[in-house]
């Protein structure tokens, strides 16, 4: 008895270093054909914009103005769009839609209580003192509302519901698929445009949101602020690793694959408003800008949006520093 299952463990062991060592070779190993057409955008945040000191309406404009911008993820937040409770503010994003229309730019919507940049859940202050199901609902009343209003807008090409709703990061209630699949079912009961579920770039294989969303959104980081051990660490995942999870998304259920987060920005011990310049340069410099972009390029992917748009017009207009700004301009003014 000891024997057998000496040599079952001894088997088992062996099975799980081949499955190891192909896993390895798959994802690490090779690279991919690059996309003969890649599709930029960018992502925007008016609750960032004002926390960075801008006149956020000025860097929209100048997004797609001077930027000339044709892709847009807009992000709002649940404690802007709803200060009170049953009291919708569509102000700002009725504006932002109407400009982006105007200059004949699409847009992916954010939709719900988890949406891009920190704390990442945006809950007003009348919603903190409900029950986890009260919020829910407040949360449900609130996509309701919002489709509602612009299921009709043509500059709206897809909804994005939450932002890496599965990955347990930022000042959120605990990840809940099955709530995130009454959300999705809400949206696509009101319209019938695609719906992007995000997670991860790096620590997920995508196979969850791929279930429940029409598109997989991802993100692309290649440094990161590793909080446990108080310094920055490059990511280790070559441009073919984003490669071929997106196949295995393909192949296995027919989706497909968009990067809405490629880094463009600092990330340091401190969120960026208090992230003295020389720390941002830690992290992020015109060079890594550039590096980033050839690295989207290699994975395959057709499909970026650049994360840290705020921040380039921040160091444009009150740091008197155009390098990111006018390194943009090379990929969006063609």
């Amino acid at each position: 008895m000891r024997i057998n299952l000496a040599k079952t463990l001894k088997i088992f062991g062996l099975i799980l270093l081949v499955f190891v060592i192909v896993s390895f070779a798959y994802f690490f190993i090779g690279r991919a054909s690059p996309s003969e057409k890649i599709t930029w955008g960018v992502d925007f945040s008016q609750k960032h914009a004002q926390n960075l000191g801008l006149d956020w309406r000025s860097l929209y404009l100048a997004l797609l103005e001077d930027l000339e911008v044709k892709h847009l993820k807009i992000s709002p937040a649940w404690d802007f769009l709803e200060p009170q409770e049953g009291q919708y503010r569509f102000e700002d994003l009725d504006w932002q839609l109407e400009q982006a229309q105007a200059q004949g730019a699409d847009v992916i919507l954010v939709l719900g209580r988890k949406t891009p940049r920190w704390p990442e859940c945006h809950i007003p202050q009348w919603a903190r003192v409900q029950t986890e199901d009260q919020q829910r609902e407040a949360v449900l009343g609130l996509i309701r509302q919002v489709v509602s209003r612009y299921q009709s807008n043509p500059a709206i090409w897809a909804w994005q519901v939450e932002n890496e709703p599965l990955l347990s990061f930022g000042e959120c209630p605990p990840a809940d698929k099955n709530f995130l699949k009454k959300e999705m079912a809400l949206v696509k009961s009101l319209d019938s445009r695609p719906v992007i579920v995000s997670d991860s770039g790096e620590w997920s294989l995508w196979f969850q949101v791929a279930r429940i969303g029409d598109i997989v959104g991802t993100t692309l980081y290649r440094v990161a602020w590793v909080k446990e051990l108080g310094l920055s660490a490059d990511y280790p995942f070559p441009p073919v690793f984003y490669h071929r999870k997106a196949e295995l998304i393909k192949k296995i259920f027919g989706k497909r694959v968009i990067n809405i987060e490629l880094q463009a920005e600092p990330w340091g011990p401190k969120l960026l408003y208090d992230l003295p310049l020389a720390e941002q340069s830690k992290t992020m410099t015109p060079e890594k800008f550039r590096d980033n972009i050839e690295f989207a390029r290699s994975t395959g992917l057709d499909t970026f949006y650049f994360w840290g748009v705020e921040w380039w017009y921040w160091l444009k207009e009150k740091r008197a520093n155009p390098s990111f700004w006018e390194e943009a301009k090379k990929i969006f003014i063609q």
